[in-house]
């Protein structure tokens, strides 16, 4: 069985390596052989900072479809294992849906095939595929205790429920009105009460500072994650964007869940109203190119970004609250310095003047001010 893992691990480094076959042996040495490489190349990554949400994306990026619903069960058979999980694991893993749906008496691998209406041949080739994208990934931080770490109580400080139903509400209005100076209006209105709302509770609460990571379509990847970027900075948080796909940010973790709730809806927005600059063109024309809308997206969060900057300035004369925010800073700094010692600046060209004035003037009819009656 070890030639059979070997082989395994090396058709997944190497996509032109003849996949091991099963025939001539029995359905359970194949089953456990692939089984025992998945799971240990899944609790290797959950040892260097990867979480459930993170190696899903990937194979969802660098594998066939299939290769999703392995890695899926491999995440709820790994995670079975343990008797001491951060909440933050168990809820990523409801989030993807990693439950233990096989009998685990029998061969998962043939029940996995029966259920797919594959061959054993072909469920072996689609752990290998998953194996591909997960093999050689980069350390990252630990932003999670590790799956088994003793936990202390874990504090979560969440948007409350009765606020979140308004912003919601505002945010859901925004993203179906086909008019974009309304979407704009009911964003910052959603702002506004976020805003408020963590202010209203800085002075009476313990800053708990954490990390968390939001993972981007792969198009126009660079204006979407500068639209992340800024919404993070507007909202107490520092951001880093990760090639790989997703951008991790640093904050309290009230303003991260801000952040999360704006920049989804706002990523919604900012598309529509790039693909709605392009209405009418033509085919060939430059508002239907690439680099227009490339421009268009990094413009519309730049100029967003400056706007929610202003529209967000703590009131200056609150004695209370003004040391809050400066310790507040202080430990989101110390955070992200200890998260993420190497991080370099990056600058992304701007190729379509006409796609960055259209994207400023998208951005431009926002109304902002958060002191509106």
């Amino acid at each position: 069985m070890d030639d059979l893992r070997d082989a395994i691990l090396r058709a997944a480094t190497n996509r032109r390596a003849p996949l091991p076959r099963t025939g001539g042996r029995p359905a359970a040495d194949v089953d456990a052989a692939a089984r025992d490489v998945l799971d240990r190349v899944l609790t290797g990554l959950w040892e260097h900072g990867w979480l459930p949400v993170d190696v899903v994306e990937v194979v969802r990026r660098g594998a066939e479809p299939r290769a999703e619903s392995v890695v899926v069960d491999a995440v709820a058979r790994t995670l079975a294992g343990y008797r001491s999980l951060h909440p933050e694991w168990v809820e990523q893993a409801a989030s993807i849906g990693a439950a233990v749906w096989w009998d685990p008496a029998e061969p998962y691998l043939s029940q996995w095939a029966t259920r797919h209406i594959e061959l054993l041949d072909e469920a072996v080739a689609v752990v290998v595929a998953a194996l591909s994208a997960l093999t050689s990934l980069p350390v990252l931080p630990q932003i999670v205790p590790a799956p088994g770490t003793p936990l202390s109580d874990v504090t979560h400080h969440h948007v409350d429920p009765k606020v979140l139903k308004r912003v919601r509400g505002l945010l859901a209005k925004a993203e179906s009105t086909a008019f974009p100076e309304e979407a704009e209006a009911l964003s910052a209105k959603a702002q506004e009460l976020v805003t408020r709302h963590a202010l209203e509770r800085m002075p009476t609460e313990s800053a708990t500072t954490a990390s968390r990571r939001v993972w981007l379509d792969k198009r126009y990847f660079d204006g979407k994650a500068q639209i992340v970027h800024v919404v993070a900075e507007a909202n107490r948080c520092r951001a880093v964007v990760y090639d790989l796909g997703f951008v991790a940010l640093v904050g309290e973790e009230l303003d991260l869940e801000i952040v999360e709730l704006l920049s989804a809806s706002l990523l919604v927005q900012a598309t529509r109203a790039m693909v709605a600059a392009g209405d009418g063109a033509r085919k060939g024309d430059e508002a239907r190119s690439l680099a227009y809308r490339k421009s268009f997206l990094l413009s519309y969060a730049h100029r967003v970004g400056e706007r929610l900057k202003a529209a967000n300035e703590p009131p200056a004369d609150d004695d209370r609250l003004l040391p809050v925010l400066a310790e507040r800073k202080r430990a989101v700094d110390q955070l992200f310095t200890t998260l993420f010692t190497r991080t370099v600046a990056k600058s992304t060209p701007i190729r379509s003047e006409a796609g960055w004035n259209a994207g400023r003037a998208a951005a431009n009819r926002a109304d902002l001010d958060i002191n509106r009656p």
